[in-house]
């Protein structure tokens, strides 16, 4: 599987097997009862390595912080290990929050994954802190945090001319750029990859949906936790498309929660026990994702179970042929160019064994 396959832009990707799209994976690094970080980032090795191997296109992972549950607090050095256990798949974040990072910053590790692992690094933008707004003012070393989202057009803009070296001169950055990045090229006898991560902007509502449509840039919308948005804020994006330098035409991919299990009865299990650690950050108790006998066990009120219900409606899960009908309708509802799965579940081998169970379902090539 080419890195690029289906797309020079590094961007657009064609659909494999029988699958109604590209098919991509959005790791959380999940940390379940009784495991470590080891733990799950050695899953999110196992995971790459299973993705690149079984036609998945890209392979992302998110920025989260102060989550116990969850072990990807820095995207940048997760992927700088995968890409080091890896060859084609394309590698990124889904998201870096743009925000909580100065762009030169962004710039630099992004510039330094790209030459870790040339023409295969997305860089996937959002601007939501990926935290309770405390551990985002520790971050930001502010507490006017409204600012850094009301500014993530500056900041884009900002973090584009870095990554491109191009600011005007008499800019105040003019004579400041990111290495490694494109003014080793003109260095005497320097030379440059020719590629660049192509930007990505996530959301869960229409203002990145907008953004990215009038900027031309493809879209990721999070409709593993905000699906009730998910067709406004689609409609919204290729509404504001105008093309560009990047894309043509309009290219969205979703985030969508799946978990496919040998037997429905276990993914029923599995998806409530992933419930209740919502249900523990929802409520300020964030901790380790539960085990299904744990969740079995817990004695939930009225107000829980209606979450329950009410999130795991948007969990396609059960066998591999269920979780395949569920994208095939999903795909067409929305008509997302991409979908990129996460699994969410307290172990790593589950987790492993349902994009396996959905490559399968799929017909999706084995790399020899």
């Amino acid at each position: 599987m080419d890195a690029n396959d289906g797309g020079g832009d590094g961007i657009r990707a064609q659909p494999r097997g029988t699958a109604p799209t590209a098919l991509s994976v959005l790791d959380l690094v999940t940390v379940g009862s009784g495991r470590t970080a080891t733990d799950a980032l050695r899953t999110s090795v196992a995971l790459a390595k299973l993705a690149e191997s079984r036609g998945y296109h890209r392979h992302w992972v998110a920025e989260h912080h102060s989550m116990p549950g969850v072990a990807s607090s820095s995207p940048a050095v997760i992927l700088a290990h995968l890409a080091a256990h890896t060859t084609r798949i394309r590698l990124g974040s889904g998201g870096v929050m743009l925000p909580n990072h100065a762009p030169l910053v962004i710039a630099e590790q992004f510039g330094t994954l790209e030459a870790l692992a040339p023409g295969r690094v997305d860089l996937g933008l959002g601007r939501a802190p990926g935290t309770d707004g405390a551990t985002a003012a520790a971050l930001r070393r502010t507490d006017r945090l409204g600012e850094g989202a009301d500014d993530f057009p500056q900041q884009l803009a900002e973090l584009t001319r870095f990554l491109d070296d191009d600011f005007p001169d008499g800019h105040p950055y003019a004579r400041i750029h990111a290495v490694p990045g494109p003014v080793q090229a003109t260095s005497p006898g320097g030379v440059q990859s020719p590629h660049r991560p192509p930007i990505w902007l996530l959301g869960s509502s229409g203002f990145s949906a907008r953004l990215a449509g009038v900027l031309g840039l493809p879209f990721a919308f999070a409709h593993h936790f905000s699906a009730q948005n998910t067709l406004p804020a689609l409609d919204l994006y290729r509404e504001s498309f105008r093309p560009s330098a990047v894309l043509d035409a309009p290219y969205a991919l979703i985030g969508v929660s799946a978990l496919a299990t040998d037997a429905e009865e276990e993914a029923r299990r599995q998806v409530r026990a992933a419930a209740l650690n919502m249900i523990r950050l929802r409520t300020g108790r964030p901790g380790l994702v539960p085990t299904p006998d744990e969740a079995a066990a817990h004695r939930f009120t009225e107000a829980e179970r209606d979450f329950v219900t009410s999130w795991n409606s948007n969990v396609i899960h059960g066998t591999a042929d269920q979780v395949r009908a569920g994208l095939d309708d999903l795909a067409k509802r929305t008509g997302a160019d991409e979908l990129m799965l996460t699994a969410n579940a307290h172990s790593g081998e589950v987790r492993l064994r349902s994009y396996e169970l959905v490559a399968n379902a799929y017909a999706l090539p084995q790399a020899p």
